[in-house]
């Protein structure tokens, strides 16, 4: 009779000892991944006024922001070291300041260019977890949710991305690789290199 209240109590053990880190779940992987300052951190969006190039000029971003009556822009002379001419000298409408006005500090403004916060991540979902001893890679997805107006006007809520993360598992539990030493990448590494989602 005593061999069968002992054995319960060793499992009984042997299940405290384990923490909630020791087994790669789906629910760990995503408040690990979420938790982190590269997945927290605020997409800034550069604006630059004064001279740039056409290339510059021409990118999405600029034209978005034009679209929408933020900024406007005339010819102008290309200073030595920026081409391929023409350049433009861009300013932002008064709808612009407004816009801008309470995004960033007046003195910011006033300068050639500006970061602005425009989005922040949001996780979505865990879509796979492929382990092999000590490692793991974590597919998941995730969107950008906008944080103002011309967030909203760069970034669309809709569309998803793609990301795949290493995983390792320490004496402390399972951890995001920080470092690449093996083919796993880093979460700051996913998210740069994240595609749509088809």
């Amino acid at each position: 009779m005593r061999k069968n209240r002992i054995i319960p109590l060793l499992a009984l053990l042997l299940l405290s000892a384990c923490s909630a880190r020791d087994f790669l779940t789906r629910r760990l992987a995503a408040d690990l991944i979420s938790a982190t300052d590269p997945f927290k951190m605020p997409q800034q969006y550069t604006l630059q006024t004064g001279v740039i190039s056409s290339k510059d000029y021409a990118s999405p971003e600029f034209l978005v922001l034009q679209h929408h009556g933020w900024i406007s822009a005339t010819t102008n002379a290309c200073p030595a070291g920026l081409a391929p001419p023409p350049c433009w000298d861009v300013l932002l409408t008064p709808s612009g300041v407004e816009t801008v006005r309470t995004l960033v500090s007046a003195d910011e403004t006033a300068r050639p260019s500006f970061s602005i916060p425009v989005a922040r991540r949001q996780f979505v979902a865990i879509t796979g977890i492929s382990k092999q001893n000590n490692s793991a890679d974590v597919d998941f997805t995730w969107k950008w949710v906008p944080l103002n107006e011309i967030g909203a006007a760069l970034y669309s809520s809709d569309l998803q991305y793609k990301s795949t993360v290493g995983f390792r598992a320490y004496d402390d539990g399972w951890r995001i690789v920080q470092t690449t030493p093996h083919p796993a990448q880093t979460l700051d590494d996913a998210l740069k290199n994240a595609e749509p989602t088809p």
